[in-house]
């Protein structure tokens, strides 16, 4: 079997293209091509399948068996696999995802490769209960949650999968292995939960950190870059238009007031390609 290894501000993949289905078997082949010792080594391991849908079909599985609902730095990754690699001549598609639906795609291409991905990852989720949290509002802004003796405030936000974003003074240096895993599994979250601990630097400009589920300390999240943006314009603290500065880089957010819709643009690119 082929494989590519992708990322998307670091924030890697294992991209595999060809099958007709996802195997029953995907959650133990994530867990050992994953790990970054024994396998080849990845955030998660990414599927792309037909659709019915749409142009294509994109299935995340997580370093640890788990699936996710949607990834907005892994259909970054697609876009550029499946131009690159000329299953499309399109500079426009539409991935299917499990947690978002059909996601509209434009490529910005030069010298026959594509730089630069604006995905449109469709409207917010700010109900509460949709998110999951357990919490009956709409939306969940600010909230207090507390673990371990420490108090955080949040706010709730799904970008097909569920995100809690809390506002640190200094999220370049936050403990993200303390506080990471204790928050992802709080009663708060039925499905567990991504965090983004977030510091504002202007209005148009974020620096923020993640905790991803399944995942752990990644280098970037683009559907929690996203949600930072959301909860940012609900706080009052950004502008609808702003950076998202990220470990292994930035990532332009814009939540457009006419449709409600949240749009991602940045990188991805090809690390290395293989045989299993």
């Amino acid at each position: 079997m082929n494989f590519t290894k992708m990322h998307g501000l670091g924030n890697d993949f294992i991209i595999i293209e060809g099958e007709t289905a996802l195997p029953h078997n995907a959650a133990e082949l994530a867990e050992a091509w994953c790990n970054r010792f024994f396998g080849i080594g990845a955030d998660g391991l990414v599927y792309i399948l037909p659709s019915e849908i749409a142009d294509f079909r994109m299935r995340i599985i997580n370093s640890d068996g788990s699936e996710a609902e949607q990834c907005g730095n892994a259909i970054r990754c697609v876009a550029k696999y499946v131009y690159d690699k000329g299953l499309t001549d399109k500079q426009e598609i539409t991935v299917e995802t499990l947690g978002a639906g059909a996601q509209r795609v434009q490529l910005s291409v030069e010298d026959g490769k594509v730089q630069t991905v604006r995905v449109d990852m469709g409207a917010p989720v700010l109900n509460g209960l949709q998110v999951p949290t357990t919490i009956d509002a709409n939306p969940v802004i600010n909230h207090p949650i507390e673990v371990d003796g420490r108090s955080f405030h949040f706010t709730a936000v799904s970008m097909g999968n569920p995100h809690c974003v809390i506002y640190v003074d200094d999220a370049v240096n936050f403990d993200l292995a303390l506080w990471g895993p204790k928050l992802e599994t709080h009663p708060l979250f039925p499905r567990k939960i991504n965090v983004e601990f977030v510091t504002v630097r202007a209005r148009d400009f974020t620096d923020m950190r993640v905790w991803e589920r399944g995942a752990g300390p990644t280098l970037a999240c683009g559907t929690g870059a996203c949600a930072t943006i959301v909860a940012s314009v609900l706080n009052g603290y950004t502008d609808r238009k702003a950076t998202v500065s990220l470990k292994g880089g930035d990532l332009l957010i814009e939540w457009n007031e006419a449709d409600n819709h949240v749009y991602m643009s940045g990188p991805a690119a090809e690390v290395f390609s293989g045989t299993l």
